[in-house]
């Protein structure tokens, strides 16, 4: 039985339109990515629910802005509103009470630091550095990302010494992208290099492209890849761009059958690599093609499956796990064919 006629049975995906040829190159690769088992990551900064897997209520891995709802950049593919479920900590004394009362009452397993960015795409954490390492000194098993934004080799050091796990970054291929989306004048350049400094970290560097960021057209994507493909990063995350976030009308939602592809050519430049489909992805039906595609493409993570995601894994005999923490950090679930990972008690 083909792979289209397997996931043509599976009801949540019964009225989902596929692109059959790509399809059928998926299941041509499947010698080389069906063995891989794939994590479904449901971290806790947002409510989750599905038909197939759990949610959990406890912030067992939430997310902090220090900047709360702010940043200065504004992007038209986000105006911050990304911002807005993470748990504000505008200040180190804040940070470090709610990241202890979460240890102490919720079982804390890890958190992500983020917050918006200055004009130059820049977000000044030194002040927080202090408060990490006190975390880390406490709490030795606690898991720590971070969005670093652009920075330079220096600034990677002082995160890497402040006992910093995972650092994130945006990489962006198309300087028209930076310049009329981000509103920001830094080259394509600049993100390779803030891509290097980290990479000279032992830091786990964990890189994100956000599929159709232009205007929901595909133009930097494969330079993008070709970026990452060139440094010893630890993973990737593929997002896909959300036009709610933007104002209405200038953002068009890319097509699933781009989007598959460029699953396909990740995974093909990133053999040896972990790929994971990250949080921000389209809705409703879109959502479902978008995760089935990343489920036959090999990709190595999902964050909050869509429903049939796990359908789809059982139907080309792909073994997967649950995990209640962010997709770019690991912090040791239990994998299996159908197993999930329980909350934290």
């Amino acid at each position: 039985m083909t792979w289209l006629s397997s996931i043509a049975g599976i009801e949540e995906l019964e009225d989902a339109s596929w692109d059959d040829e790509l399809v059928s190159l998926l299941e041509q690769r499947a010698p080389e990515t069906s063995a891989r088992p794939i994590r479904f990551s449901t971290p806790t900064f947002k409510e989750y629910s599905s038909s197939e897997l759990q949610g959990c209520g406890k912030n067992s891995f939430p997310a902090f802005s220090i900047t709360a709802g702010a940043c200065a950049l504004n992007c038209d593919h986000c105006q911050a509103k990304i911002l807005e479920p993470m748990i504000p900590a505008t200040s180190p004394d804040m940070l470090d009470q709610k990241v202890r009362d979460l240890i102490m009452l919720q079982d804390l397993q890890g958190f992500l630091l983020s917050g918006g960015s200055n004009r130059r795409n820049e977000i000044k954490y030194e002040k927080y550095y202090p408060i990490i390492e006190g975390l880390k000194r406490d709490f030795p098993d606690l898991k720590i990302a971070i969005h670093s934004a652009l920075l330079d080799e220096r600034r990677a050091k002082m995160m890497e010494s402040a006992g910093v796990d995972t650092a994130m970054m945006d990489v962006i291929g198309a300087q028209e992208t930076i310049r009329d989306v981000y509103h920001l004048e830094r080259s394509v350049d600049d993100f390779e290099q803030t891509l290097a400094a980290l990479c000279s970290t032992t830091m786990e560097v964990v890189p994100h492209i956000v599929i159709g960021l232009h205007y929901g057209r595909i133009v930097g994507e494969a330079n993008a890849l070709d970026i990452v493909s060139r440094h010893p990063i630890h993973s990737l995350v593929l997002v896909v761009i959300m036009p709610f976030y933007a104002k209405p009308g200038t953002f068009a939602t890319p097509e699933t059958s781009d989007v598959g592809r460029i699953f396909l050519e990740a995974r093909e430049r990133l053999p040896d690599r972990q790929v994971l489909l990250g949080c921000a992805r389209p809705p409703g039906m879109h959502k479902r093609v978008t995760d089935a595609y990343a489920v036959m493409a090999g990709l190595d993570g999902i964050a909050f499956p869509a429903d049939g995601a796990v359908a789809v894994a059982d139907a080309i005999n792909r073994s997967y796990h649950q995990e209640h923490a962010c997709c770019s950090i690991k912090i040791g679930a239990s994998a299996g064919k159908k197993l999930v990972a329980s909350c934290a008690a």
